[in-house]
């Protein structure tokens, strides 16, 4: 934990070091993680809840031998 704290501190230093307009681009970029992460996770859980509707139509004798793939 204090590990994860330092390292926090060290990314403000760099952060305070930076001028206005990268800073900008650091703001961007986080809500850009922040969006691909909540989109992987919708994603994810589309999936989750798909699967057992199509669980008859992925497993049947006709496709078997794409399982052996």
């Amino acid at each position: 934990m204090a590990t994860e704290r330092n390292h926090i501190h060290e990314l403000i230093d760099k952060l305070e070091a930076l001028p206005l307009e990268r800073i900008n681009e650091v703001e961007d970029f986080i809500d850009f993680i922040k969006q691909r992460d909540q989109d992987r996770q919708l994603t994810h859980a589309a999936t989750k809840t798909a699967e057992p509707s199509l669980q008859k139509v992925w497993d049947n004798p006709d496709d078997a031998v794409y399982d052996a793939l």
